[in-house]
């Protein structure tokens, strides 16, 4: 089903990310995790649809999303940074991209630490974070996605990985095997693995071999 929604407001959170906030249609339901098909409410783009992953938490009266532009693809990202609020978008019936299943390790990298937010930010309000970790990997400091309230979610429990830009908070490097062996002791924990492809496979290959379960390895397919 579709459902034509007014932007209430967009806000800056990083140089290149908008959290866009939206009418919640009457009786919409979605899971923390969970994402929707989404295109501009215009004729020559109503029907290029993206999925992005709702970003406030179930019990919010509007829906969120969080969103990277990428203006040099001159696609539908970029065309929704330019949007203003009160334009519309549609959105579609919600879908399963993350589900959580217990306490674990969180590995995200760049805009891939938006399907965790709905979840994180869940957890933290039922007091259920505790045996949670994520490691989340960016470019530089800038680019780090509600830095200030994932510390505040997760304290000593969040570790910021940076492959260009190494400064006093955070690592340098990447998330790769040696990383992963270094940092990761419990394989019979769950695993939410979300960033670039080539980054997912390349982790969820890793983790399969140092013993990770099938079954405890999530990840959008």
């Amino acid at each position: 089903m579709n459902y034509i929604v007014k932007i209430i407001s967009i806000q800056p959170v990083t140089h290149d990310v908008k959290c866009f906030r939206l009418e919640k249609p009457m009786g919409y339901e979605y899971l923390p995790g969970h994402a929707t098909d989404v295109s501009i409410n215009k004729p020559e783009l109503e029907d290029q649809t993206r999925p992005f992953t709702f970003t406030a938490l179930t019990s919010e009266p509007y829906l969120e999303f969080t969103i990277k532009g990428y203006p040099e693809r001159h696609g539908i990202t970029d065309q929704l940074h330019h949007l203003r609020p009160g334009d519309e978008l549609i959105i579609r019936d919600s879908w399963g991209a993350i589900d959580y299943k217990g306490p674990g390790y969180f590995i995200a990298g760049g805009a891939g630490i938006t399907p965790f937010i709905a979840i994180l930010r869940s957890l933290y309000k039922e007091n259920k974070i505790t045996g949670n970790k994520l490691f989340f990997s960016n470019k530089t400091f800038a680019d780090i996605i509600y830095k200030e309230e994932l510390i505040k979610i997760l304290g000593d429990d969040v570790i910021f990985i940076m492959t260009k830009d190494n400064r006093e908070g955070g690592e340098s490097g990447r998330i790769n095997e040696e990383f992963i062996k270094k940092n990761i002791t419990d394989f019979s924990k769950h695993f939410y693995v979300c960033g670039p492809d080539p980054m997912v496979l390349e982790i969820v290959n890793t983790l399969q071999k140092a013993g990770a379960s099938t079954d405890a390895l999530v990840f959008e397919k």
